[in-house]
Order: C-alpha cells, then sequence, then structure tokens
C-alpha cells in the first residue's frame, strides 16, 4: 500500500514542480536549467508527500496548495546542491547522476541553490486555497527550518565536527537540524494549512522529531551497507570525511537497534489522535526498511 501511495504522489508532486519555475529572461537560461536540473532530477519527494499525508490523516485535499506542499522540496533540492559542493562533501554523483557542480560548473551551482531556496518563499506567496495568516505562518516555518537555527546550522556543526568523536547527545542535536527540521517543517506546514488543533500540532510534531531522526540513522545505515546502484551516489562518505554518524558510535547492530527504537516512538506518538494515522505509520515502516 505505501509504495502504491509513495509512487502516486511522487508523480503529484513531479508534475506541479515540472512547470514551477519560469524563466523570465532568455539571458539567465544557463541557471534555470540548472535550477531545473536538480530539482526534476528525481528523488522520492518524501517531505512534500509527508505534509500531504498529514494534510489527508486529518480530512484536508491538498490539491488546492500545491504551491506552498511543494515549496519544501526547492528548499531540500537546494540543500543538496550545495551539500555536494567541493567545499562540502565534494560528491560526483546524485541520484545516480552528475551532481550539479560537475555539469554546470560550481559557481552556477552555487547560485541554482540559492534560486532555488528564494524561489521557494515566493512559490508560497503565490495565490492559493491559503489566506494570508497561513501563508505567513508556513514561510516563517519554512525559513526557521531551512535557516541557521535549523538546516543551516546543523550543517555548520556537521562541518565544523568532522573528525571528532561526538557523543551520542551533540549528534542528535545536529542531526535535529541538518536532516530533522526540514522533515519537522513539512509536518508542522500540513498542521497550519488543516488548522489543527493544540492537542493534534503537539502529538504530530512529536511524531516528526521521531521520524527525522529515523530517516538520519537509516542513512547512516545506508551510507554503510548500500552501493552506488541503489543510493545514486558513492556510498562510505561519512568515513572518507570523518563524521560521527550513528553507526560509528552505536555500530551497525546498534544503530539498527536505535532505528526501531525510534521507529516504534513515532507510531506511537500518534495513537491517541483522532486522525487517520494509516499512511503515517506504513511511512514508518518504509523507512525502516529503505534500501535508497
Amino acid at each position: 500500500m505505501i509504495k502504491n501511495y509513495l509512487h502516486d504522489n511522487k508523480v503529484w508532486v513531479d508534475t506541479y514542480l515540472a512547470d514551477v519555475l519560469e524563466d523570465s529572461l532568455p539571458e539567465y537560461q544557463t541557471l534555470y536549467d540548472a535550477m531545473h536540473y536538480s530539482l526534476l532530477l528525481g528523488g522520492k519527494r518524501i517531505r512534500p508527500i509527508l505534509t500531504k499525508a498529514v494534510m489527508e490523516a486529518l480530512g484536508v485535499s491538498a490539491d488546492a496548495y500545491k504551491n506552498v506542499v511543494c515549496a519544501i522540496e526547492l528548499v531540500h533540492t537546494y540543500s543538496l546542491i550545495h551539500d555536494d559542493l567541493p567545499a562540502m562533501d565534494d560528491d560526483d554523483y546524485r541520484r545516480g547522476q552528475l551532481t550539479n557542480h560537475k555539469k554546470f560548473g560550481e559557481a552556477m551551482a552555487i547560485l541554482a541553490g540559492d534560486g532555488l531556496l528564494t524561489e521557494a518563499f515566493s512559490l508560497i506567496g503565490r495565490p492559493s486555497a491559503a489566506d494570508a495568516s497561513q501563508q505567513i505562518a508556513c514561510i516563517k516555518v519554512l525559513a526557521d527550518a531551512a535557516g541557521p537555527a535549523g538546516m543551516v546550522g546543523g550543517q555548520a556543526m556537521d562541518i565544523s565536527s568532522e573528525g571528532k568523536a561526538l557523543p551520542l547527545e551533540e549528534l542528535q542535536v545536529l542531526h535535529r537540524g541538518k536532516t530533522g527540521a526540514l522533515f519537522s517543517a513539512a509536518v508542522t506546514i500540513g498542521l497550519l494549512l488543516s488548522r489543527a488543533d493544540e492537542a493534534t500540532t503537539k502529538a504530530f510534531q512529536t511524531y516528526a522529531d521521531y521520524l527525522g531522526l529515523l530517516f538520519q540513522i537509516t542513512d547512516d545505515i545506508l551510507d554503510v551497507v548500500g552501493t552506488i546502484e541503489e543510493l545514486g551516489k558513492t556510498p562510505g562518505s561519512d568515513e572518507r570525511l570523518d563524521k560521527s554518524t550513528y553507526t560509528s558510535l552505536l555500530g551497525l547492530d546498534g544503530a539498527r537497534a536505535k532505528a526501531q527504537e525510534t521507529a516504534e516512538a513515532a507510531k506511537a506518538a500518534l495513537v491517541d489522535t483522532k486522525a487517520d494515522i494509516t499512511v503515517l505509520t506504513a511511512l514508518v515502516d518504509y523507512l525502516i526498511s529503505r534500501t535508497n
């Protein structure tokens, strides 16, 4: 069930993203080509699908809110472009294709990332079923998640921690920003668009915290056991960069046990809600068993 749901909703997201960037001047064509290249390169689209799933769990259709729901994917794509740069992880492949800087050059890749990040907020501001107060709230949530108190802060901590053995508590702080912040934003945006009550919001945000942690733990596991064919990028990058990971701190078996514990906590967070949590719990099971 969940694989069909993810496939169908990936198509829903991809169809919208295919036409979302408008190149206003022919002189800017190369920039827009670089932006389109990474945005349409593929990927699971987990974050916008998560927003959509939250809305559906609360009885709200996401069809009239596509611009807001899909904006987070532009932010995620920008982060991948910059993460792959020589100054960061220096990766040659992403999703089985050349990374942006390998295809367009380092300078254009930086600008493509900048363009996608800022376009995401323009996207939320476009006309939709969201009213002005919802748009403002969603912009703030996404900005906070993407900025120095969220993803960028986590990335900065990641860079400064290379070559150091971080204790587990600090590693969790790092990944709560680098990975978890966008997962939390995806869920919170769904809650805002659904006008969820306080109790539901609290439960779903707890779920989001555990889901982001689960994604990172399984990512660390896949970096050890995955293949380039499965991952679409070269595995073992964390070890090459001498980064602390859940596998380096807990061992492979310990990381798998931590992933299972986190998955159960994520599902437990939603048990007492009145929402239809079928897809959201199935998504947890999907993440723990994923191969890419």
